[in-house]
C-alpha cells in the first residue's frame, strides 16, 4: 500500500530509493570537430589483428606547448617499445600519425569525449585499428561500503567509484533495498568528498582520511543527517545481498510458460508467467494481483519475491498460477502513472479471460488472490464477474483510503520510536492532507496548497515528489474508494486474512470492516482471521515496521501460505 505525503517524510529514514540497475554506456560516435575533445595527451591502448595473431599495441601521446604532439609506440606482443612517431597531426577530429622506422601509418577519428580514436593501420595493406584511453585511476577509485543508522533502521550502503574519461563518477548500492547501480553526481576539493542523489534528495559530504582508506562523513535525507563512515573493499564478501531461502530454484516440479494476453478495453498487452501443476488437467487456478505501486509479476521487492514464492507453493499443491507484471511494467504495455486502481481491476479481468482459454483450466474453479492494493482490485472484480469462484485478500483494505493512511502514519510513526504526541500530530496532519486531496479538484491549485503544506519539512526534491504521487489520478481515486461498495456485492467465497503486525493496513480498522461488508451483502462463505505476528508483507517481524522489510530473510511465513492453500482446497 502506496504511502502518502506524511508517510513519505517518516519513511525518508529508509532512504527510499528506486529500484534500477546501472546505466550501460552508450557507443561512441566519431565526429567532424574538435570542439569536445578534452585532451589527446596520455596513453592509448588498441589491439592489431594481423590475420596471423593479434598484437598489443599502446601509443603515448605529449601534447607540446606550441600545439603539436610528440609520440611513441610500444609493440607489447613484439617486446618493442618506444617506437619513434615521426609526425602527427589533428584536423576536424580526424588524427593522422606516421611511424617511419616500420613504415606503418594511421588515419582515425576522435570520438566526441575524447575517449576513442577509431581508424585504420596501414603498413603493406590497411588494417582496422581502434585506440582506447588508458586511464589512469584516482586514488579513490574503487567500492566503499558503509552503514546508515537512522535509529528505526540498518541499511548497507555501497559507493562506485570510477574514473573515466569525463572524470570520476559514483553509484550507489542500497544492498538491504535491493536498489543497485543508482547514479549519483560527484565533486572533489582536495581530500573533501561530495555525492548527491537529487531525486530523494539526498547527499553525502565526507573527508577522506590520510591513509586514503576511509572517509568520515554524514548522509543527509528527510530527517537526516545521519553520520556515514565509509571504508574502502577489494571484495564485496560482506556487502552480499540479505538471504532469501524461500526463493524456489529450477528446476521446478511444474510447468511453467512465459504467456502474454491483450486488455482490449484499455488497448494494452500484459506480460505473465503461467505455472501448471504436473498433469492433465483440467486445474483450479487462481490470478495474483499485485500491492500498489509499480510491481513485477513476482511482487519484487527489497530482494523479496513474494508472488514467486506463493506461485511456487501453490502449484506444488495442484493449483494453477497466472501473475502478470504491471501495465507499463517490465514487459508489460501501457501507461502506468495514469492508471488507478479500477484500471487495474480490467487488467485482472483480462487474466481471468486468458485462463478460460486454456485447455489445462477448469473455468468454474478460478479464483483471484490479491496483496494490499490487490486485496481492493479482487472484491471490484468478483462483484461483476459472477464467474469468479473465490477471492483471497491478503491485508486488503476495508475501509476508505484516507481512513487507511491516517492509521498508517499514526501506526509506523509509534513503531519508529515516535511518542504518542507526536503520532496524533502525524495522524492530524495527514487527514489535513487527505482532506485536500478529497476536496481540491482544481490540480494546480492543489499543488500550491500541498506545497504551502509540507515546505520545510523535507528537501525539495522530495517534496516534489510527493506531490507528484498526492496529486496523481491514483492517489485521488484511493482516498475517495470505499471498498464496502464493492465488498457488499461479492457472493463467491472469501478469505480476508491480515498480519497482526501490519502497520500499513492495519488489521483492527480494517478486518471488521470487511466483515461488516459480507454479511451486510448476505454472504455467508467467508472466513476473516488475524495471523498473530506478522507484518503487511506476512514475514514473521519483530515491531511490523516496513524499515524491517529489507533485513528479515523470510519472505512470507509458513502459517500464511499455509492458511492460503488450505482454504483453497477447501473450496
Amino acid at each position: 500500500m502506496r504511502s502518502s505525503v506524511t508517510s513519505l517524510f517518516l519513511l525518508a529514514a529508509m532512504v527510499a530509493l528506486p529500484n534500477a540497475g546501472r546505466a550501460q554506456a552508450a557507443p561512441q560516435t566519431p565526429v567532424a570537430t574538435t570542439a569536445k575533445i578534452i585532451t589527446l595527451g596520455g596513453d592509448w591502448q588498441g589491439t592489431l589483428d594481423t590475420g596471423g595473431g593479434q598484437l598489443r599495441l599502446v601509443l603515448h601521446i605529449a601534447e607540446t606547448s606550441d600545439g603539436g604532439f610528440q609520440a611513441t609506440l610500444d609493440s607489447v606482443d613484439q617486446s618493442a617499445p618506444g617506437i619513434p612517431v615521426t609526425s602527427m597531426s589533428l584536423q576536424g577530429g580526424k588524427l593522422t600519425f606516421a611511424v617511419g622506422a616500420v613504415g606503418g601509418s594511421y588515419d582515425g577519428m576522435v570520438s566526441a569525449d575524447g575517449a576513442l580514436i577509431e581508424g585504420t593501420w596501414t603498413q603493406g595493406r590497411p588494417l582496422p585499428l581502434i585506440f582506447r584511453r588508458a586511464f589512469k585511476p584516482s586514488d579513490i577509485d574503487g567500492i566503499w561500503q558503509g552503514t546508515l543508522a537512522t535509529g528505526a533502521a540498518k541499511l548497507r550502503l555501497r559507493f562506485h567509484i570510477v574514473t573515466g574519461p569525463n572524470g570520476t563518477s559514483a553509484a550507489l548500492d542500497s544492498v538491504d533495498q535491493g536498489a543497485l547501480g543508482l547514479p549519483l553526481t560527484f565533486d572533489r576539493d582536495g581530500n573533501s568528498i561530495k555525492m548527491e542523489m537529487k531525486q530523494i534528495g539526498g547527499r553525502y559530504s565526507g573527508t577522506l582520511n590520510r591513509d586514503k582508506g576511509t572517509i568520515d562523513g554524514t548522509w543527509i535525507q528527510g530527517r537526516g543527517p545521519w553520520p556515514l563512515a565509509l571504508k574502502k573493499a577489494d571484495d564485496k564478501a560482506d556487502m552480499a545481498p540479505p538471504r532469501r531461502p524461500q526463493n524456489p530454484s529450477r528446476p521446478y516440479p511444474y510447468r511453467e510458460e512465459e504467456v502474454s494476453y491483450r486488455n482490449k478495453s484499455a488497448d494494452i498487452t500484459l506480460a505473465a508467467t503461467l505455472t501448471l501443476p504436473q498433469g492433465q488437467g483440467p486445474f483450479p487456478a487462481v490470478v495474483l494481483i499485485t500491492g500498489s505501486g509499480p510491481q513485477d509479476r513476482d511482487e519484487a521487492l527489497m530482494g523479496h519475491r513474494p508472488f514467486l514464492v506463493l506461485s511456487d507453493y501453490l502449484t506444488r499443491r495442484g493449483i494453477a498460477v497466472l501473475r502478470a507484471d504491471d501495465r507499463g511494467t517490465a514487459k508489460s504495455t501501457g501507461n502506468f502513472a495514469t492508471a488507478t486502481t479500477a484500471d487495474f481491476a480490467t487488467d485482472t479481468e483480462a487474466g481471468i479471460a486468458y485462463l478460460k482459454g486454456r485447455r489445462e483450466i477448469d473455468q468454474r474453479k478460478i479464483g483471484l488472490i490479491g496483496h494490499s492494493e490487490g486485496g481492493m482490485i479482487a472484491p471490484m472484480v468478483a462483484a461483476r464477474n459472477s464467474d469468479v469462484a473465490f477471492i483471497v485478500l491478503m491485508a486488503g483494505t476495508g475501509v476508505p483510503g484516507d481512513e487507511v493512511l491516517v492509521a498508517q502514519v499514526k501506526a509506523i510513526a509509534a513503531a519508529n520510536g515516535g511518542d504518542p504526541a507526536m503520532s496524533e500530530k502525524l495522524g492530524s496532519e495527514e487527514r489535513e492532507v487527505t482532506a485536500m486531496v478529497r476536496q481540491e479538484k482544481d490540480t494546480p491549485k492543489l499543488e500550491n496548497m500541498l506545497r504551502g503544506k509540507i515546505a520545510g519539512h523535507m528537501p525539495e526534491a522530495q517534496m516534489n515528489a510527493a506531490i507528484k504521487q498526492m496529486t496523481s489520478p491514483w492517489m485521488r481515486f484511493f482516498i475517495e474508494y470505499d471498498p464496502a461498495t464493492a465488498l457488499r456485492k461479492v457472493k463467491c467465497g472469501v478469505l480476508a486474512i491480515n498480519g497482526g503486525k501490519d502497520l500499513q493496513v492495519l488489521p483492527q480498522q480494517n478486518l471488521p470492516a470487511i466483515r461488516k461488508a459480507l454479511e451486510a451483502g448476505g454472504n455467508r462463505n467467508f472466513e476473516v482471521v488475524e495471523l498473530p505476528g506478522l507484518n503487511h508483507l506476512f514475514q514473521t517481524a519483530a515491531t511490523g515496521s516496513p524499515t524491517e522489510y529489507a533485513r528479515i530473510e523470510e519472505t512470507i511465513a509458513p502459517a500464511a501460505l499455509e492458511k492460503i492453500a488450505g482454504w483453497i482446497a477447501r473450496q
